[in-house]
């Protein structure tokens, strides 16, 4: 049985998490040195010492730990997991019923009721995210009520809690047996080869699913597409698969080369006959400039947070710098598909970088579609910040 603590909380703080706000801040605690063990089943009571919420503490980002019930009574035991796995699994029955698309999200933390922990499936494995060491002490508990309720050929996990919040590179391989690798599952019919064990990323990210589609089926066609940040080349491949005239992805790490041209060959197109950049992409958009380069459509899915020899980006700062510099070589009339997963900023200020970005550059545009976060990612209306991707169709006008 896990040890419990009684943790008072400011008044200040009171409010939100009764209105179901699941992040433990920091700051909210009264009595931080009545705990010090990550894992610990924590009882939030307000000064007055009324009931709010039981949780667990795990320290991850400005977080001290999650609230995951709201009943002072409930017992946090295999009985309690068991729900939460079985309720998210029910919940995306329709995902595991598409013979068309074998990769998906089966629980994303505080929106399927446990922070900090995320699980995917591959096509009957799975893949569980720690976030915090308070909920990896939970493991044990989650393996076993998960294998209870789901078809499961393997297990993998990623430990991303080190100090400085980073995958922790180890043997990822939990329970089972170990698939061939490339494991090739499917989205939306497209192949993609995905690798568990080999680092903190296996190939694709799954929330840009309903994206990658909509490129494939209405905006490809006939097209020159440049995807920058590409990583393994996902929305070249779609793009390629729709009928873009030429793709042409770029990415720095050296990886992308040979990543990317694998992605094409199980969708049966010749990686030769798409460019394959392995450059930095600020680098990319200078020489693209210089040698008058114009695309039809311009991909930008940059990470939050990205460092070259020669440049820091940070999206909430440079993003609209960064839009210029697509703007810039993007063909009248062309499209750009503008990504963020930065939580630090919501819609309206990502579209506010756009606008600004284009009364810059002296030019106008159109929105014509929008993107959030797919319902297998599953968020809570209270917390915003889970909520983190946006995405935005854009059409540079012939003005």
């Amino acid at each position: 049985m896990k040890t419990e603590v009684k943790l008072r909380i400011k008044s200040a703080f009171v409010k939100q998490l009764k209105e179901g706000y699941p992040l433990i801040d920091k700051e909210a605690i009264i009595n931080r040195e009545a705990i010090s063990a990550e894992g610990t089943i924590i009882n939030l009571y307000d000064e007055k010492n009324h009931f709010i919420a039981k949780g667990y503490y795990g320290i991850q980002n400005k977080g001290c730990g999650w609230v995951i019930s709201r009943k002072e009574d409930e017992i946090i035991d295999n009985f309690f997991f068991g729900q939460k796995m079985n309720l998210a699994i029910q919940q995306r029955k329709k995902f595991f019923n598409d013979e068309t698309t074998t990769a998906f999200r089966v629980f994303n933390g505080e929106g399927d009721g446990i922070g900090g922990l995320t699980i995917d499936y591959f096509d009957d494995y799975y893949l569980i995210n720690w976030y915090s060491v308070g909920i990896y002490t939970f493991k044990e508990q989650i393996i076993t009520e998960l294998q209870k309720v789901a078809h499961i050929k393997g297990i993998y996990q990623k430990k991303r809690f080190d100090e400085a919040g980073k995958y922790i590179d180890e043997d990822d391989f939990v329970w089972g047996t170990e698939p061939e690798f490339p494991l090739v599952v499917k989205e939306n019919g497209v192949n993609f080869a995905v690798y568990l064990n080999e680092g903190a990323m296996v190939g694709i990210f799954l929330d840009q699913r309903e994206v990658r589609k909509l490129i494939r089926d209405q905006y490809a066609s006939g097209r020159t597409v440049l995807n920058t940040f590409s990583y393994t080349g996902a929305f070249s491949v779609f793009a390629a698969l729709g009928g873009a005239a030429q793709t042409t992805s770029v990415d720095l790490a050296n990886r992308s080369l040979s990543k990317t041209a694998e992605q094409f060959h199980i969708n049966g197109i010749d990686a030769k006959s798409q460019n394959i950049i392995v450059e930095d992409v600020f680098k990319y958009f200078k020489y693209a400039v210089k040698k008058e380069l114009k695309f039809d459509m311009v991909i930008l899915d940059p990470p939050s947070f990205a460092r070259s020899k020669k440049f820091t980006f940070s999206a909430s700062k440079d993003y609209k710098n960064l839009l210029k510099e697509a703007i810039a070589i993007t063909e009248k009339e062309g499209i750009i598909v503008a990504s963020t997963n930065c939580s630090s900023f919501n819609k309206s200020k990502f579209k506010e970088f756009i606008d600004t970005a284009f009364k810059e550059m002296h030019k106008k545009y159109q929105i014509l579609e929008e993107f959030a976060l797919p319902e297998d990612f599953k968020t809570l209306k209270v917390f915003k910040e889970g909520d983190y991707l946006k995405v935005v169709f854009i059409k540079k006008l012939d003005t």
